[in-house]
């Protein structure tokens, strides 16, 4: 049978009256929306939708044909109006006049801009032609697995009829471009009662002479796939199981130990992000007998192909006798293997104008009884890089229990993932921001200083892991980077730092979240005032905990991370000027934030041989935002001074040397400097961010 996922039937989500007052355009938009929020339909970026619409040429006045179709990159499930390329249909059926043929096709892409209409500037796609010839004004290309199940078994000719009858073609493998959109056309023309038509090893079209018929067929025509899998898909999938699957922690354990020593040894010429799934349609697939001969066929459909690589990477690990110091010591020769053989691959299909062999490095790595980790350049792309091959795991259990499962012809694959168009549009991608797959872990995330620093680092495109004990804060805060960032680049882990038990697991958290970590902002705090005479052993005993037992907790497991990964690290505390400089009335805190620079010492020294830097950032009275400056502190602070506590502010801003006042994003600045290659040659070192103050100078 197909994944349970699949088994149950496609809902029909079209609302008469909300389409009743849309326009064309607004009703394509409404069908593209609602068929990209299943993942059974499509994946994220896969498939297009598209319509055509009789408007007025803004030029001459007339009422012109022009094609709304989705737009080059774009998703249907969350694309906008202005995600969709508008072109005449005039200028498209002209093209056909100046084809040159199969070998030229690629050419025929260039000419696309010249049918643009009304200025859009969203650029098409080239599976334009695809929806331009097929000669009915509403057209839907998805993805679906069950669809795919079909067109990549080796007899979905035969499928295709044997389900639909002459409701539903079929046509053979072809590349996507202007060919196929010619072979569409003429099929239509040749099969006017036809409903749609399966492309083998890529897809599905349906087409319709409004949007709710062309949405309804498709969702009509994918869950008849689904119930016919159902009824005819009786055996054990991928032959059955015949490895254990671990138990959950025993899973995520496993691969908390693999992410960071594969991210290590991949990352060398572009820092990766990890994604971890431990979903049952994997867990189904690592644990099968058909498993490792499916997985080195490879996937079929051209999307899934792009986004997951010639092959995925089985790593060797025996569920049934684990040996988990055996599989880490076997990974450094696992990995150059692959890298062989992707470079044996790009030798024997290169042509003459292939662009240069990209990164060797699977994306996908399959662990049996585990799970399956997908690494990639960003969160974004290494989850959906996983996604797709779970698409890639349903097509392969519907193919080869129906019949055999067919993955695309290695030249074939090769062609497509060296198309020089795909190359094209790799080079017109924006230049990477300079955190980009880079992983943080903040403590103190959920205060100003740490929001702040959060901030800074997924602005250059880090990843970022909010570390607090402050679970509403902490909430709050993730919520506030996910919105401005992506949900993708922020993670919150509840973490005590004077906990080693919390400590372990917020890092395993984080390990499990994003694949490993380059950078440790240790910013967890606390601020006291009292007299020597009045300072309890608790509040001595508290400041120890938090800024110095603390401090060396979270260092630690950031060290046995960063020398895992064998890549560096960069490690930051946020300390304070009273670490150099005595204050009255606060000798627990003084004290423990001088032992937290001198631990900062101490590290830098030790980490220097594995390019581990450790610095140090001095804030001085950063009031706003702080949660160390709200309540008693603020009081007993004021008091010292024999202030108003609303004055506070003020006098910490007069008794500067420049007499400005420091604010979070000013700190947060500084880490982000320390922590990034502007600073590849700094450790040991000290930024006093606190507007001036002679007694701090460091000497």
């Amino acid at each position: 049978m197909l994944d349970k996922r699949q088994g149950a039937r496609l809902a029909n989500l079209w609302d008469d009256a909300k389409a009743a007052a849309m326009s064309e355009p607004e009703r394509l938009l409404y069908r593209s929306n609602l068929l990209g929020s299943d993942k059974r339909i499509t994946n994220y970026g896969g498939g297009n939708t598209s319509a055509k619409v009789m408007e007025k040429d803004p030029l001459t006045g007339e009422t012109v044909e022009v094609l709304w179709v989705k737009g080059s990159g774009g998703d249907v499930g969350t694309i906008k109006m202005d995600g969709f390329a508008t072109l005449y249909m005039d200028k498209l059926r002209a093209l056909k006049g100046i084809y040159r043929g199969v070998e030229f096709e690629d050419e025929m892409v260039g000419y696309l801009p010249h049918c643009t209409f009304n200025l859009n500037p969203r650029a098409a796609s080239i599976d334009t032609p695809l929806h331009a010839y097929v000669p009915k004004a509403h057209v839907d290309h998805m993805h679906p697995d069950a669809i795919i199940a079909i067109a990549a078994s080796q007899n979905s000719k035969d499928l295709t009829r044997k389900i639909f009858g002459d409701e539903i073609g079929w046509l053979p493998w072809k590349r996507p471009g202007y060919e196929l959109g010619l072979w569409l056309g003429k099929f239509c023309l040749e099969n006017p009662k036809a409903r749609g038509v399966v492309l083998e090893s890529h897809g599905l079209f349906t087409w319709g002479d409004t949007a709710k018929e062309a949405y309804e067929t498709t969702i009509e025509i994918i869950n008849r796939a689904i119930a016919w899998f159902e009824a005819e898909n009786t055996v054990p999938a991928f032959g059955g199981a015949i490895k254990p699957i671990l138990e959950a922690a025993e899973r995520t354990a496993v691969a908390k130990r693999l992410m960071p020593v594969i991210r290590g040894l991949i990352s060398a010429d572009e820092n990766k992000v990890g994604h971890f799934d431990d979903g049952q349609a994997v867990l189904d697939f690592v644990t099968s007998r058909d498993f490792g001969a499916l997985a080195a066929l490879g996937t079929s459909c051209p999307d899934h192909f792009l986004r997951t690589k010639i092959r995925p990477l089985v790593i060797d690990f025996d569920p049934t006798a684990p040996d988990i110091e055996r599989t880490l010591a076997g990974l450094p020769e696992a990995i150059a293997a692959y890298r062989a053989d992707y470079a044996a691959y790009y030798g024997r299909c290169k042509r003459a104008d292939s662009p240069a062999m990209r990164d060797p490095n699977a994306v996908v790595y399959l662990v049996p009884g585990v799970g399956m980790m997908t690494f990639a350049k960003d969160k974004a792309t290494a989850r959906i890089s996983g996604e797709f091959y779970v698409n890639a795991i349903n097509v392969m259990r519907g193919a080869s229990g129906v019949s055999t499962y067919v993955g695309l012809p290695e030249q074939e694959a090769f062609d497509i993932e060296y198309w020089l168009l795909e190359e094209a549009k790799l080079q017109r991608m924006p230049k990477p921001k300079s955190l980009a797959g880079r992983v943080a872990l903040v403590t103190g995330g959920a205060g100003g200083i740490g929001k702040a620093t959060a901030d800074r680092l997924m602005q250059e495109g880090a990843c970022v892991v909010l570390a607090d004990i402050d679970q509403g804060a902490l909430e709050a805060a993730e919520g506030q980077l996910a919105a401005r960032h992506g949900k993708d680049f922020v993670r919150a882990v509840n973490m005590n730092v004077t906990s080693e038990a919390a400590v372990e697991s917020g890092f395993g958290d984080a390990l499990l979240a994003f694949g490993g970590l380059d950078i440790l902002v240790s910013n967890a705090g606390l601020a006291s005032s009292a007299a020597i005479e009045d300072t309890t052993l608790s509040l001595w005993n508290k400041n120890i905990d938090i800024l110095a037992t603390g401090y060396f907790l979270v260092s630690r497991e950031a060290f046995r991370i960063f020398r895992a990964q064998k890549a560096g690290g960069n490690v930051v505390f946020v300390a304070s000027k009273n670490g150099l400089a005595a204050s009255p009335g606060a000798a627990a805190y003084c004290t423990a934030k001088a032992a937290e620079i001198h631990l900062a010492r101490c590290l830098a020294l030790e980490g220097a041989s594995a390019q581990i830097r450790v610095n140090v950032v001095n804030p001085d009275a950063v009031l706003r935002g702080s949660k160390i400056w709200t309540g008693e502190w603020k009081e007993q602070r004021a008091a010292a001074y024999n202030m108003d506590v609303d004055a506070l502010e003020a006098h910490y801003r007069e008794r500067s040397m420049l007499k400005r006042s420091v604010f979070p994003e000013d700190i947060a600045e500084a880490i982000f400097f320390l922590a990034s290659d502007m600073s590849a040659k700094s450790t040991g070192n000290i930024i006093n961010v606190d507007a001036g103050n002679a007694q701090s100078f460091t000497r």
